[in-house]
């Protein structure tokens, strides 16, 4: 049973934690990284590009813990157990993962290749991914015996269907990961693993960039808060869901996208 917290001296702090976040390297994934680095967590990031993994430790080492980078391919399961392996051997005992890694396309179903390769790539890297990664570091969360607390981030398309663009493989595979947080909140409770999931809508990222500045202007328009989210706000919310301060909150689906799918 997870005790609950006596004050909120500390309740947000994660000092001594050994945080593991998958495309922790770039985008929302780094906004985590960072705020679970200045709330005094270790940091491990799963990712497949090293030169971009290799700036965001330099960045992180000024918070003064341990921080390292592992070379992980989430849609290979031999790959996510090799990376549990190296972050065991390295890290020791893991307290939290953020099933973080993720990709999308833009593409009407009957228009993709007659192998459907955009819909099995989102699905296996957003949904499979997630899977694979729940299963072998949550068997170490489990077989620590400490508990844990995994948090998955879906989307906001997970629960509405985006008109502006085309994206079903990611929309079904966010829906999925949403409903595979809530079975894993479940099986996992006897372990005193909590996990819940975020839905961030539009944030400033890489990505981001990408959008035609006709389409951000009507997006921003369309959110009540009127502006696009940045990605250390992601992060702090899966500070509170990786807190003591969260120990009562598992299977949840926190959204948090500036209102969007208020005014759609």
């Amino acid at each position: 049973m997870i005790a609950p917290i006596k004050s909120m001296k500390d309740a947000f702090r994660l000092d001594g934690k050994n945080a593991v976040i998958t495309g922790g390297n770039r985008g929302l994934g780094f906004g985590i990284a960072t705020a679970m680095a200045e709330s005094g967590a270790n940091v491990a990031i799963l990712c497949r590009d090293r030169a971009k993994a290799a700036e965001a430790l330099a960045e992180l080492r000024q918070y003064g813990g341990k921080y390292a980078a592992f070379d992980c391919d989430v849609t290979d399961l031999k790959s996510v157990r090799a990376a549990a392996a190296a972050v065991k051997k390295d890290f020791g005992d893991v307290d939290i993962l953020v099933n973080n890694a993720g990709v999308s396309c833009v593409s009407e179903l009957l228009d993709m290749d007659e192998e459907l390769t955009d819909w099995y790539n989102v699905v296996n890297t957003d949904l499979n991914g997630t899977v694979h990664m729940t299963y072998e570091f949550g068997k170490l969360m489990r077989d620590a015996g400490k508990g844990g607390a995994i948090i998955n981030i879906a989307s906001n398309a997970a629960l509405i269907v985006n008109k502006t663009q085309a994206m079903s493989p990611y929309s079904c595979a966010k829906a999925a990961v949403a409903h595979f947080t809530h079975c894993m909140a479940v099986e996992l409770g006897k372990y005193d693993i909590r996990v819940n999931a975020i839905a961030p809508g539009f944030f400033n990222t890489e990505l981001s960039k990408f959008i035609p500045p006709d389409m951000f202007t009507y997006i921003n328009n369309q959110m009540p808060l009127g502006r696009f989210g940045e990605p250390i706000e992601v992060g702090a919310l899966a500070v509170y869901l990786a807190s003591p301060a969260s120990a009562q909150m598992t299977g949840t689906l926190q959204v948090i996208d500036g209102g969007y799918i208020l005014s759609i």
